[in-house]
């Protein structure tokens, strides 16, 4: 066993800068990932990042637009936070040297859906999470007192008297389970997009920090909004690559199989409209020619432009043929972004001491029921410094947080705070990944109803109930897909209500008894989650 001052799990942009900022307090560190430290979500980022830089922008207005596309279930102090410490963050990006795109000697902004000025920073045009990833990962890799361990799968959080004092992980290398000790604990472990059998994400991407959190107690709120972007390449045989939505900004417009412009139909902003808008439209379209996608149609860029703007979306598109700037891209929605999680204050505390969470593992409330473009990388790089001020700052010295003097409507939402009760055992199909991702695209997806989520949560808990102690990253994987799809079953069906990118067939309309956050919870029998480790071994730093 092998004690450190602190324990990073996650290799994305918020445990990556979370990991940066420790060592530079001096602290001894130990980052854990399972696959390399450039497998993650940060690094499929096109867009860019959101910041209130240009002169013609503002943090209120970049306030008032995240506020807006949140559908009422924002928490206005983390958005406060969010906008008015994220410019600060992102010149700390430019001065780590991530070579944001710059246009007559000054940064290039670009504008997407739902905001109402340009203020996206993107980086070698459409690879922005590229760049920012490499940067960062460099300075990491090199950064004093920490210890990086790839190909580690951390698979248990390790509590003690209610608190959390260390980990487990499976080294995949040698098949030894090691324990390590911290007195605080960073999950930084991103999304769930492996649940759908349609996402954008890439195959890290299965929900394990917020079923470790779960499984020693802390509250998952909100986990019921999951974002569909409503381009993603769709052509069969290939992956569900992400258009980004950058490429709208610039000028392109979504037509359906007989030709025809179709947003002026759904929303008065039209290919601009939020995500969950454009998605459903989408869908809509789809259903009524029976067509399996329709067309971003980038034409009016032209194809010299297009190949300069989005370098990497005209590379991978001319892979099938496709010349972005000539020729329509087909395209549907598909899994991309998870807006709840491990519920957190401002300062990244969860519901269980020692255990801190960031990135979009955690929900810090600033998406509410519908992520503004562009604000996830924001978030990952001002909670997480937030996270390391509180841990190495005494709180009581803390500097006054930015929402102080807050609007007096600003109010603090309910919460409903539901106990999960334990599996049961039932009939139910044969558990595979497969058969797990196309019920939840099925279930809960883009659209969700009574019957079907009282199915899927059935057939979860039987699952769950029956399944063997895991042995391998694919089973622990498994597992916490499957307990995800559980949860978010669970809080769509008490959610009586349709709301930014939840929408009930059955409840079609936003209901203001329902502008409240859903926490979930579970007892706990033990401190970790399987039980003892059956083979632990010593670790070594």
């Amino acid at each position: 066993m092998t004690r450190y001052d602190l324990i990073v799990v996650g290799s994305g942009l918020a445990g990556l800068y979370a990991t940066l900022l420790a060592s530079q307090r001096g602290a001894r560190i130990l980052l854990l990932t399972k696959e390399r430290l450039e497998d993650c979500n940060t690094a499929y980022a096109q867009g860019g990042i959101a910041a209130a830089l240009a002169a013609s922008d503002s943090p209120a207005l970049h306030y008032r637009d995240t506020i807006a596309a949140g559908a009422g279930l924002c928490d206005p102090s983390a958005v406060r936070i969010l906008v008015e410490e994220g410019p600060a963050r992102v010149r700390e990006l430019i001065n780590l040297g991530v070579p944001f795109d710059r246009t007559n000697g000054g940064l290039a902004f670009g504008r997407e859906g739902a905001h109402s000025a340009p203020r996206i920073l993107h980086a070698g045009g459409d690879a922005t999470g590229a760049n920012i990833e490499r940067t960062v990962v460099a300075r990491v890799r090199c950064a004093p007192g920490v210890t990086i361990r790839e190909n580690h799968f951390v698979n248990g959080l390790v509590a003690e008297n209610g608190r959390v004092t260390g980990l487990t992980a499976l080294d995949e290398t040698s098949g030894i389970e090691h324990q390590f000790e911290a007195p605080v604990v960073i999950l930084a472990t991103g999304g769930a997009g492996q649940l759908f059998s349609h996402t954008t994400n890439p195959t890290v991407a299965t929900g394990d920090g917020i079923a470790l959190a779960f499984r020693v107690g802390a509250r998952i709120t909100d986990i019921e909004f999951i974002q569909f972007h409503p381009t993603a390449l769709a052509i069969p045989g290939a992956p569900r690559f992400l258009i980004s939505e950058a490429v709208r900004g610039e000028g392109a417009v979504l037509i359906n199989e007989a030709g025809e412009r179709f947003m002026a139909r759904y929303d008065e902003r039209l290919e601009l409209a939020p995500r969950d808008v454009v998605a459903r439209a989408i869908a809509s379209e789809m259903r009524a020619s029976g067509s399996s996608h329709v067309y971003l149609d980038a034409s009016g860029l032209g194809s010299e432009r297009a190949r300069k703007r989005f370098p990497t979306i005209a590379r991978v598109c001319a892979e099938y043929g496709i010349d972005i700037g000539r020729d329509p891209i087909p395209v549907a929605p598909a899994a991309h972004y998870l807006m709840g999680g491990i519920r957190t204050s401002t300062w990244g505390e969860t519901s269980i001491p020692g255990l801190f969470a960031c990135g979009e593992c955690a929900c810090t409330g600033v998406h509410g029921a519908n992520r503004l473009a562009s604000n996830s990388l924001l978030e990952t790089i001002v909670f997480a410094s937030r996270v390391i001020r509180y841990i190495f700052e005494d709180p009581r010295e803390q500097p006054a947080d930015p929402v102080a003097d807050a609007a007096e409507d600003e109010v603090t939402l309910p919460d409903l705070s539901v106990e999960v009760p334990p599996p049961e055992s039932a009939t139910a199909p044969p558990r595979s990944v497969d058969t797990l991702r196309d019920l939840a695209w099925s279930l809960i997806g883009l659209v969700r109803q009574a019957d079907g989520l009282r199915r899927l949560e059935q057939i979860t808990s039987a699952w769950m109930a029956s399944a063997p102690r895991p042995t391998s990253r694919a089973q622990y994987e498994l597992d916490n897909l499957t307990l995800l799809a559980r949860l978010i079953a669970v809080a769509a069906l008490l959610r009586e209500e349709s709301r930014g990118a939840h929408y009930r067939s059955d409840f079609p309309r936003t209901r203001p008894e329902w502008r409240r956050h859903i926490n979930l919870y579970s007892r706990l029998t033990h401190g970790v989650p399987y039980g003892p480790p059956a083979n632990a071994s010593c670790g070594h730093g």
